[in-house]
């Protein structure tokens, strides 16, 4: 039976500050776009998927993997858009079995609305705080990480632009 590996110190310095932005920094996304626009950081990011894609439109078990989303949570989530006219279901032309999520003028204005605010967010927590070597380097870690979690690249974020 081997032993246990535990965090060297180096280790530990690179992962309970980490581990701590990965607590913080999705409590402020959201916290702007609900006080903002009244949309959760998930909202936000399931209707600019929808936004971005051909005719507005994606599969639900697509949408699912592109967030990284449970087909329940994912579901939950459209749901109270579509109650706010944001998105709307519909039956996937060519599989009768698949439902589509489809944004709608409302909710494409709103991902509009939304984006600008966001994106000063993002820009006062880490754009702005670190320089342009430092975004290289992040760019380069979280893509060695993304492939780590994501070898598929199911994620919008874990496929090349």
């Amino acid at each position: 039976m081997s032993r246990p590996r535990f965090y060297t110190g180096d280790e530990q310095d690179t992962w309970v500050p980490f581990a701590a932005l990965l607590e913080l920094l999705p409590r402020e996304l959201d916290a702007q776009l609900l006080r903002d626009e009244d949309l959760t950081h998930f909202d936000y990011f399931a209707l600019s998927m929808l936004s971005n894609a051909d005719d507005h439109r994606l599969q639900m078990k697509e949408l699912a993997s592109m967030t990284n989303a449970t087909l329940p949570r994912l579901s939950h989530v459209i749901s109270r858009l579509e109650a706010r006219g944001l998105v709307r279901r519909e039956r996937n032309a060519s599989d009768a079995r698949a439902t589509d999520a489809v944004i709608t003028a409302d909710g494409r204005r709103k991902v509009l609305q939304a984006t600008p605010g966001h994106v000063e967010t993002v820009r006062s927590l880490l754009l702005d705080v670190i320089t342009p070597e430092q975004a290289e380097q992040l760019r380069e870690i979280t893509a060695a990480v993304l492939a780590r979690l994501d070898p598929d690249g199911r994620m919008a974020a874990s496929r090349p632009r």
